[in-house]
């Protein structure tokens, strides 16, 4: 892997051991040859060997890099400590649980290679158009999906998809706090750039246990619906111009 990889692929997971060995298998196989990557997994304070797994993969994997948080601060900030910590000007991100298809990452990879750079292309969203998870998901996700769109003007159909492709440099200026994750389509728009959406595929959970339910996605969900509302309203994007000597 050379110094400066091309993307950066930002893997947040806590609790997931069994996920680990063959979603990173897939992800190598996705890129290998395609394009220059390294591997990011962010352990966000498992209580489970999900840190060991991933060590002992990192020992065959010179792709792969390891981050732990000592305890657990949410996906959102795992996804930053990823980011933050990567090599590349462009991030894709899926989530741990194996739902994610690897093999579409090129995908959104190239739509983004070969935006034009004044159409500000900034991310490139997946979405899940036929989902494989349980009809409560489905149906809570969809209405969900709705009241968001609704409120933010976001334009893109499916903001929880954890599999995007974005600007770290844009990311990283970023507001933070916790589930901004399912908000980056709205606020990559707020910081002036422009959303694709693209269809990926979408596979049920086959190992582990969902760390979500339905209480702790809507209770949340409304709260931050209401804050990033708030910033998208609040927030200004300054036309600047610097002066050097040359100029005067």
């Amino acid at each position: 892997m050379k110094n400066n990889p091309d993307l950066s692929v930002v893997v947040p997971v806590y609790n997931e051991r069994d996920n680990i060995i063959p979603l990173i298998d897939e992800i190598v196989a996705a890129l290998e040859g395609f394009v220059s990557y390294e591997i990011i997994y962010v352990n966000d304070g498992s209580s489970d060997d999900t840190l060991e797994v991933l060590l002992e993969k990192q020992k065959t994997t010179p792709t792969l890099r390891v981050f732990k948080h000592a305890q657990s601060c949410g996906q959102s900030y795992a996804v930053r400590t990823g980011v933050k910590n990567a090599k590349a000007p462009w991030i894709a991100t899926l989530d741990g649980d194996g739902q994610n298809v690897p093999a579409d990452i090129p995908n959104l990879y190239k739509k983004a290679m070969d935006a034009k750079a004044e159409d500000k292309v900034w991310l490139i969203a997946g979405w899940r158009k036929k989902r494989n998870d349980s009809w409560l998901k489905l149906k809570s996700s969809k209405y969900a999906n709705a009241i968001r769109s609704w409120m933010l003007k976001d334009k893109t159909p499916d903001t929880g998809c954890g599999l995007k492709v974005f600007r770290r440099d844009i990311f990283v200026d970023l507001p933070s706090f916790n589930h901004m994750h399912r908000y980056l389509p709205a606020l990559y728009q707020r910081a002036g750039g422009k959303v694709e959406n693209v269809e990926v595929s979408h596979r049920a959970r086959e190992m582990g246990v969902s760390k979500y339910g339905f209480w702790n996605r809507a209770l949340v969900g409304i709260s931050d619906l209401f804050g990033v509302s708030w910033l998208i309203r609040r927030g200004k994007r300054p036309e600047i111009s610097e002066y050097t000597n040359d100029d005067q």
